[in-house]
């Protein structure tokens, strides 16, 4: 799928090994392999393919972005936008969910 970031510092985490965007080198890393799986994937029924993604729609103001569990306590948020084939995955942000 194609991604876009809503904040470059995303991007700088998935890009430059060595910056973590200060949520430390585990979650980090965690963000790169999901990242790869997002960029492998063709459309999001991959997505709930893969059941340890935790793959999910959020509740209330926010229904329209989705969750992809990094590890038990980070998530990564995304909202996707258009129709297949063209579809986009645009990161929002990692955020702590405990």
């Amino acid at each position: 799928m194609e991604v876009e970031f809503k904040d470059g510092k995303l991007e700088k985490v998935e890009s430059d090994e060595k910056y973590d965007g200060g949520h430390g080198e585990a979650v980090a890393n965690g963000f790169r392999r999901r990242m790869q799986q997002i960029r492998a994937a063709n459309d999001e029924r991959d997505f709930y393919a893969l059941k340890s993604m935790r793959f999910e729609k959020l509740q209330g103001d926010r229904q329209h972005q989705r969750s992809i569990r990094i590890n038990d306590q980070w998530r990564l948020v995304i909202e996707l936008h258009g129709d297949a084939p063209n579809k986009k995955v645009l990161v929002v942000a990692i955020e702590d969910y405990h």
